[in-house]
């Protein structure tokens, strides 16, 4: 009997320790759009991995992707509530929710690919990420999301004036919406998950993306033209809800910084390779690459920029980006 209580006590014991254990684990529940073969998503399983390494086993990460949990904006939504913790979304959707970040959509915004990384790794893309805070949105870096450029099914695009008339799909973003008017296009949102079907019955002529989205998405199977004129560098923000981030303490926080920091280093290496191999898929496909006189895009939307002259704080912010070396 003495040894069954000992027995007994220690599985009490036991019991009681790994209960301990178990409610010092914090799992962080991360819901995006993308596919598992996407690079974005590839690097945050990498950043799942290095935060449990780091921690301990003290930081854990879920993460569901393909729209497990709903779209990009349903994900801000529950971020906002304190029903999700982390999600991917593009700068387009995130403007409505933090309106400066807004500037990063603006077409031939950067000189090219390295400009946009000097910004987004300074202090302008620092105060952008801290920018959705008031509406409970912290930024935590920058995924490369390479530049948006027009695809479409019944004709290729090799100046603004062939988008007459031709309905573009853009995201929920007031910024895309201008600049396909601007280009002389008409521009219909439509969620991503939405925009095979849409694109299959005609809903729209086409769309704008980067090469991995438009041959993962296999929208290269409706939409044989695709026109590199590289209108937008457009990055993908990665943020955590502040319900979440403030109940973290400094150690905590410190972790999840690192891991994501080192995500994003990971991704841009694999936003490279993925950019080669989409292209060159698309193309043994059967899709005519084009490869257009950016100038003439550039000069067409100028009126864009223009219109912010009257407001000094965002046209200050345009003036700072193109002045960044």
């Amino acid at each position: 009997m003495k040894s069954i209580k000992i027995l007994l006590l220690f599985i009490m014991v036991l019991t009681f320790l790994c209960c301990e254990i178990q409610t010092e684990v914090k799992t962080l529940r991360l819901g995006h759009g993308l596919d598992v073969s996407h690079s974005v998503h590839k690097a945050m399983v990498k950043m799942g991995e290095d935060l449990l390494e780091r921690s301990g086993g003290k930081l854990k990460l879920e993460i569901y992707p393909s729209q497990q949990l709903g779209t990009e904006r349903e994900c801000l939504e529950l971020l906002q509530i304190g029903s999700l913790d982390m999600t991917k979304v593009s700068v387009g959707v995130l403007e409505n929710f933090a309106p400066k970040i807004k500037v990063l959509g603006l077409p031939f915004l950067f000189r090219d690919r390295q400009h946009s990384f000097d910004v987004l790794d300074g202090p302008i893309g620092e105060m952008l990420l801290n920018e959705g805070e008031k509406y409970w949105l912290k930024g935590l870096g920058y995924y490369d999301a390479g530049s948006r450029s027009f695809y479409t099914m019944n004709k290729p695009i090799e100046k603004p004036d062939d988008l007459i008339g031709e309905k573009i799909r853009v995201m929920e973003s007031a910024t895309a919406v201008n600049m396909v008017k601007a280009l002389g296009g008409s521009p219909t949102p439509i969620s991503w998950g939405e925009l095979y079907t849409s694109l299959q019955q005609g809903v729209v002529d086409g769309a704008e993306n980067n090469p991995p989205s438009f041959y993962l998405s296999r929208h290269y199977e409706v939409c044989k033209y695709y026109s590199l004129d590289e209108h937008t560098v457009l990055p993908d923000v990665l943020l955590i809800g502040t319900y979440v981030y403030d109940k973290l303490n400094e150690q905590e926080k410190k972790w999840l910084n690192e891991s994501v920091k080192e995500s994003v280093k990971y991704q841009r290496i694999l936003w490279a390779e993925a950019e080669e191999e989409a292209l060159r898929e698309v193309q043994k496909a059967g899709v005519q690459i084009i490869r257009p006189d950016k100038t003439i895009f550039a000069e067409k939307v100028k009126s864009i920029f223009e219109g912010y002259k009257e407001d000094k704080e965002m046209y200050s912010l345009i003036k700072q980006i193109q002045e960044t070396n």
